[in-house]
C-alpha cells in the first residue's frame, strides 16, 4: 500500500469503528404535515452488510418509462442535522415474480431489488465545512484506494482560499470499499487521512459505479442541511484538471447577467440514448430504460447554483434512481423542466478526444479552459505548475476566453 501522506505524529492507535447493524427499524417517510417528528424517526436504506451495491426498487415496466418513483413525498424543510443513523435495506422479493424483471440482465437484478435504498448513515462528516461564510463549494467523488488523486487535487484546484474575494472550501465524497479490496486497513487509512485534512464525507454504502447516483442524492441532502449560506457548487472527479480562475470568472458573469437562479453549466451531452453492448461500462437493457435521455452533463465537472441544488433534492425524491448519475441528474432536470447549459470551457472528454494529440497537453490550452478530463495525478501536478509558471508565454490564444461567452 502507498503511502502518499506526509508524515506527522504517530497516532498512538488507529481508530477503528463497528458498524452496527440494526434490522428492527422500518422505512420512515416524510409527511409535510408531521414533518419534524419523522425526521426525527426517518430511517436510512441500505442493502444488507454482504451484499452492499446500491439496488433499488421497482414496480412495473411503465415506472420505469416514466422515471417516477410511487410514493416518494418530498420534504419541504431540511432537517438540522443528518439523522440517518442505521442500516434497513431489503430486497423488494416481489418484483422476482415479474416476467420483465426474470428478462433483465442479471447484473441489475441487486439494484433493482433496492432501488428504494436511498439514504445512508454517515461515517465521516463536516459541517463545519460550511459554517461562515463560503462562496463556492467544491465537491469531488472518489474512491477510498485513490489517496493519490486526492492529495493532487489539494494541492492544485482543491487547495482551499479566496480568489477575486470568494471564498473556496474542498470535500471528497466517498463511500466504503467493495468486498474484494482489503477493507479494513484501507478505511483505517481513510480515517488517518481524515485526521490530517479533515475534508472526507464517507456514507455506508459501497463504492460502486451503480452507486454513484446514491452517492449524488445523499450530498444534496447533505448540502440542503448544512450550507444554507452557500451559494455555488463545483462538482467534480479525482481525476480532472480544474483552472479555479477561470472558474469564478463564470460565476461572475452570471451573477451579473443575473442568471444564477437556474445555473447548471457544464459539458452537455444531447441527443444521447442508452448503450445497449452488454461490454460497455454504461450498458443499460431496455427492460430499465427504452427512450432517448434527456440532455444531460458530462460528470467529469460541472457548476451549479445552490438554489437549483436544493430543488433537484425535492424532485430526485420523486425519481426511480437511475444506475448513471449524470443521466439521472440531467433527468431531475428536466423533471424540472430546465435543461443544462452547454460551455465550451468544460472538456470532460479532454481538449480534443484523439489522446495521443498534443493539443491535450498543451499548457496554454489549460490556462484558458475550467475543467479537462481526465488526468492522472502525475499529469494533473505537472500541468498545474506549467499553467502556472510565470514564464510561459503562450504567442497564439488558441482557446478564446472572453466575458461574452461566458
Amino acid at each position: 500500500m502507498e503511502h502518499l501522506f506526509r508524515r506527522n505524529k504517530v497516532l498512538k492507535s488507529l481508530l477503528s469503528l463497528t458498524l452496527l447493524l440494526v434490522t428492527v427499524l422500518m422505512v420512515q417517510k416524510f409527511r409535510v404535515g408531521d414533518l419534524r417528528m419523522k425526521e426525527e424517526k426517518e430511517v436510512p436504506h441500505s442493502e444488507p452488510k454482504s451484499n452492499m451495491r446500491l439496488t433499488m426498487q421497482w414496480k412495473t415496466k411503465a415506472e420505469v418509462r416514466n422515471t417516477k418513483a410511487p410514493k416518494a413525498p418530498v420534504s419541504t424543510r431540511a432537517p438540522t442535522r443528518w439523522n440517518i443513523t442505521a442500516i434497513n435495506c431489503t430486497a423488494d422479493s416481489v418484483l422476482r415474480s415479474e416476467s420483465w424483471f426474470q428478462n433483465l440482465d442479471s447484473r441489475f437484478h441487486q439494484f433493482v431489488l433496492h432501488r428504494h435504498c436511498r439514504y445512508f448513515p454517515m461515517l465521516m462528516n463536516h459541517p463545519e465545512k460550511c459554517a461562515g461564510d463560503v462562496d463556492v463549494l467544491i465537491v469531488v467523488k472518489s474512491v477510498i484506494e485513490q489517496h493519490d488523486r486526492r492529495e493532487a487535487v489539494r494541492r492544485t484546484w482543491g487547495k482551499e482560499h479566496t480568489i477575486k474575494g470568494k471564498r473556496i472550501k474542498t470535500l471528497f465524497l466517498l463511500g466504503t470499499p467493495t468486498p474484494e479490496k482489503d477493507s479494513n486497513n484501507l478505511q483505517k487509512l481513510l480515517e488517518y487521512e481524515n485526521r490530517l485534512y479533515g475534508d472526507i464525507l464517507q456514507w455506508n454504502f459501497m463504492d460502486t459505479f451503480f452507486n454513484l447516483t446514491l452517492k449524488e442524492i445523499n450530498f444534496l441532502r447533505w448540502f440542503d442541511i448544512y450550507c444554507t449560506k452557500v451559494s455555488f457548487i463545483f462538482k467534480g472527479d479525482d481525476d480532472v484538471f480544474v483552472n479555479p480562475t477561470n472558474l469564478m470568472d463564470l460565476i461572475d458573469f452570471r451573477t451579473q447577467e443575473n442568471k444564477v437562479q437556474n445555473l447548471f453549466v457544464g459539458d452537455t451531452i444531447s441527443k444521447a440514448v442508452p448503450i445497449r453492448n452488454k461490454k460497455s461500462k454504461y450498458y443499460i437493457p431496455k427492460e430499465l430504460y427504452d427512450k432517448p435521455y434527456p440532455p444531460y452533463v458530462g460528470g467529469g465537472g460541472f457548476v451549479m447554483s445552490a438554489d437549483l441544488a436544493r430543488r433537484l433534492l425535492a424532485v430526485s425524491e420523486k425519481m426511480l434512481l437511475f444506475p448513471i448519475d449524470d443521466v439521472f441528474l440531467g433527468m431531475c432536470l428536466q423533471e424540472l423542466k430546465l435543461e443544462p447549459e452547454m460551455h465550451g470551457s468544460f472538456k470532460t472528454f479532454g481538449i480534443v478526444r484523439r489522446k495521443v494529440s498534443l493539443m491535450n497537453s498543451e499548457p496554454c490550452f489549460y490556462r484558458d479552459l475550467i475543467v479537462v478530463h481526465k488526468m492522472s495525478p502525475e499529469e494533473l501536478l505537472s500541468m498545474w505548475d506549467m499553467v502556472h509558471d510565470e514564464r510561459l508565454t503562450c504567442t497564439k490564444k488558441e482557446v478564446e476566453i472572453s466575458p461574452h461567452i461566458f
